[in-house]
């Protein structure tokens, strides 16, 4: 399968950065393009930067439920994310929830957020 190549700009807003950032980090070996034409244009791997060819990143999984009594249908969530991952031979990592759709600031989902912003 041949890589799927982007440039710098696209990098960046896959990444939820700047292009600057992106040649900041090639400065300093953190991530290199795939591939510099002769006049300086960048290319990067779609697959490196989304991280899909790190086979010991975990799969993250969210299971949400809106009230306390359908705890037995978290579980349940879980048990079926788990089992799919598995099938697949993926490593997980489960977030749980309890709160509305409509509702952006559950404790579980920002948790995660703010832990992948700090890699960044």
């Amino acid at each position: 399968m041949e890589k799927q190549l982007v440039k710098i700009g696209e990098a960046a807003r896959l990444l939820g950065t700047e292009p600057a950032t992106l040649r900041k980090w090639e400065k300093t070996g953190e991530l290199l393009p795939a591939r510099k034409t002769k006049g300086g244009t960048r290319y990067y791997d779609v697959a490196e930067l989304l991280g899909l060819n790190n086979g010991s990143a975990p799969t993250l999984c969210y299971c949400r439920i809106s009230s306390h009594d359908q705890k037995s249908d978290l579980d349940r969530q879980q048990d079926m994310l788990e089992a799919y991952c598995a099938a697949k031979g993926w490593c997980t990592q489960v977030i749980r929830d309890l709160g509305s759709g409509m509702n952006y600031r559950k404790k579980g989902l920002n948790e995660r957020c703010y832990s992948l912003t700090r890699l960044n």
